[in-house]
């Protein structure tokens, strides 16, 4: 196997690596609270670190998503499973990022996949995988109303007609700027917000 073709299946798999289960009885209060901001997490970063920062630097969310998510209420918390080696969670988490420093009474933490693999494994992808990001919206109580996985529904409906390589992937990601995950994700809050609950990405 090529150098080229280890280093692309490496960045595939790393949304997607076996990791140790943790204790079943953990509550989303509590990985929540153990997890990292994003400041945290973008500084202690090991992979793809000045894709991470290049991201977040760059995101621009359009005023008309803004307007809607501040519409959708809250407090909302967004716990994140994501790991810095994921081509999908650098591409998509960095966004949300960015939305979530424009919002009053909204928090967002990031777990690893190791802490976080049971939430992985119960909100998996149309085709079967516990994958990253894997992102649960919380509500004041730390109660489930939504979530959001892996990548934008456009790209995760492409990608699973065979036709997307993972060259093609990144130049789609590298287009979009994130505006598909942040559009995906807003309607999950305003869903949440009327009482609804939604998993965009999710089977």
């Amino acid at each position: 196997m090529s150098a080229l073709l280890s280093a692309v299946l490496g960045a595939a798999l790393a949304c997607q690596e076996p990791v140790a289960a943790v204790n079943a009885n953990s509550t989303y209060r509590a990985l929540f609270e153990g997890g990292k901001n994003f400041a945290s997490f973008l500084a202690a970063a090991q992979q793809r670190k000045q894709q991470w920062e290049g991201n977040f630097r760059d995101a621009a969310v359009p005023d008309a998503l803004l307007t809607r998510a501040r519409a959708a209420g809250g407090p909302w918390k967004f716990l994140v499973v994501a790991v810095d080696g994921c081509s999908d969670s650098v591409n998509t988490i960095p966004y949300l990022a960015k939305l979530v420093q424009q919002l009053m009474g909204v928090e967002l933490q990031i777990i690893g996949s190791d802490t976080g693999r049971h939430v992985m494994e119960s909100h998996r992808t149309p085709d079967g995988r516990a994958a990253t990001p894997t992102v649960i919206l919380l509500d004041g109580n730390y109660e489930e109303r939504g979530c959001w996985i892996e990548r934008p529904a456009e790209l995760q409906e492409w990608m699973s007609k065979g036709s997307g390589s993972f060259d093609g992937k990144m130049k789609w990601y590298d287009e979009d700027k994130g505006q598909k995950t942040l559009s995906d994700i807003v309607s999950v809050m305003e869903r949440a917000a009327k009482g609804e609950r939604a998993c965009a990405a999710a089977s």
